[in-house]
């Protein structure tokens, strides 16, 4: 999926400018079953769009479009606060709607692990202000959340897993080389662990080995 910034002029009815420190990402649905993310970027600049209405990102079956900075106030949630304090995005209704759904859950997780956010920062449009909105979403709400978490919970163990590097080799120093050779030639050693610090049954064995040789 490309993400595509491509943000609208500011105005006062759609890009105010108004900085803010989002703790929640708002979910929607466009409402509208034929329209792309494009058709939804290019109607909030149509001169006919009178609205007070806007969002930050829009996600179809193909791309992701930014229209508003995330650090800025979109007018999205019919409410002060949920505008003030999250970032919205709006899931179109229109194209393959598995594809769609599997777009926006990649986006809203790879969002929240960049934030360090867990799903319980995601909120609904009708959290804020009762609508129905995300009308598709909001039957399926609980397994929409599963599938954002199942995402990030990957994200985490892919940025925490340990790395199989295979481990360097130690050289060995010039003053122990014969010494070395003769331990693994009498099996009193096999030449491994050879910076280890040894324990004194280890001790004990490799004299006991080096002795037992010697008769």
């Amino acid at each position: 999926m490309d993400y595509i910034i491509d943000h609208i002029p500011k105005s006062k009815s759609k890009r105010p400018g108004t900085k803010m420190s989002p703790l929640y990402i708002t979910i929607h649905n466009t409402g509208n079953p034929k329209s792309t993310a494009r058709n939804e970027r290019n109607y909030l600049t149509n001169p006919n769009n009178t609205r007070s209405a806007s969002f930050h990102i829009v996600v179809d079956e193909h791309e992701a479009i930014e229209a508003i900075p995330l650090d800025e106030v979109a007018y999205h949630s019919g409410n002060s606060a949920g505008n003030k304090m999250s970032i919205s995005i709006e899931i179109c209704e229109s194209g393959n709607q598995a594809k769609v759904i599997e777009n926006a859950t990649e986006l809203i997780a790879k969002m929240l692990f960049d934030r360090d956010w867990g799903t319980q920062s995601l909120k609904t449009h009708k959290y804020w202000s009762g609508k129905n909105c995300p009308r598709l979403l909001l039957p399926t709400w609980g397994a929409f959340v599963q599938g954002i978490d199942r995402k990030l919970s990957k994200l985490i163990y892919d940025a925490i897993k340990p790395v199989n590097a295979p481990k360097a080799e130690i050289a060995v120093s010039d003053f122990s080389k014969d010494a070395i050779e003769w331990a693994k030639s009498k099996k009193v050693s096999d030449g491994s662990r050879l910076k280890d610090f040894g324990t004194r049954e280890e001790i004990i064995t490799m004299i006991y080995r080096a002795m037992k040789e010697e008769k």
